[in-house]
């Protein structure tokens, strides 16, 4: 899976035999970590596996406004409810990251309301904001990989912060790694690796504590289409168990072959939902 991009001429690259292994695995059969059980085994959020129709994000009239009353978003209304896939397009400056920012709690909104797990946000504590974000996953367009950890240390982060005994980080790690096909890289440190590969480990992070909430911006712009859609199959798969997933990209030849609904932003409106191809 993770192939599709030139190699960092300044890195130290491992044999290309482990690449190869590692793209092989990318094909092999999801492990058992993806059955109904074992997804919902270690997930933060109580009722995440078996909550499906709740509504775990609402946006109610979001706006952002930057510096001297510059709006970034506008009048932003969006339900998405567990287990649902959807991609958010626009091109750049659209307003894509803000909005996955508020969503992720990570930036405030100047208007609006924002809901998450029929929780309002607003009106949430710091401890309640602690616990929501620890049910969202998120892929960073800029990966925010630590550079002096491995990709294993890097992938564990979230579930050290959980307090997850080291056994069980070990198994859950090596299972996310096996599956996303960078079992046999994750000892390297992200300069060794391609961007394509630092994107997988990126998105390993970010899913390997089972969230009920995966946001990604743009997880896919350093692969090739096949790396891409093989990916896609990946996040697929975690929205059939419950996890809600919302991709946000600028690809729309990607979401052009995807049946999931798409919800475009143009100059921070949101437009949309619209259905994949027939």
């Amino acid at each position: 899976m993770c192939q599709g991009s030139k190699r960092n001429s300044t890195a130290v690259a491992g044999p290309e035999s482990v690449r190869a292994a590692a793209s092989e695995r990318a094909h092999r059969a999801e492990p058992n970590w993806t059955s109904l059980a074992a997804a919902c085994k270690g997930r933060p959020g109580e009722r995440g596996c078996e909550a499906a129709g709740m509504a775990v994000v609402t946006l109610d009239g979001i706006g952002r406004n930057y510096g001297a009353g510059v709006a970034v978003l506008s009048e932003i209304s969006l339900t998405l409810e567990a287990g649902e896939f959807c991609f958010l397009t626009g091109a750049a400056g659209a307003g894509k990251t803000t909005l996955l920012n508020i969503i992720a709690l990570a930036e405030e909104p100047s208007a609006g309301r924002l809901t998450l797990f029929e929780t309002d946000v607003a009106a949430a504590d710091r401890m309640a904001r602690a616990a929501l974000r620890r049910r969202i996953g998120i892929v960073f367009q800029d990966l925010r990989l630590l550079d002096h950890l491995s990709a294993n240390d890097n992938i564990a982060l979230p579930l050290h912060v959980a307090g997850m005994a080291d056994a069980e980080i070990r198994e859950h790690v090596g299972e996310v790694a096996s599956w996303l096909g960078i079992d046999r890289l994750i000892e390297l440190r992200p300069a060794a690796l391609s961007l394509a590969e630092r994107q997988c480990v990126a998105i390993a992070r970010a899913i390997v504590s089972r969230p009920d909430l995966v946001l990604a911006d743009e997880p896919t712009s350093h692969m090739d289409d096949e790396s891409a859609l093989t990916l896609i199959r990946a996040l697929e798969q975690l929205s059939r168990f419950g996890t809600t997933v919302l991709i946000a990209t600028s690809n729309l030849a990607l979401t052009g072959r995807s049946q999931h609904p798409r919800i475009h932003l143009d100059a921070g409106r949101l437009t949309g939902p619209e259905n994949g191809p027939a």
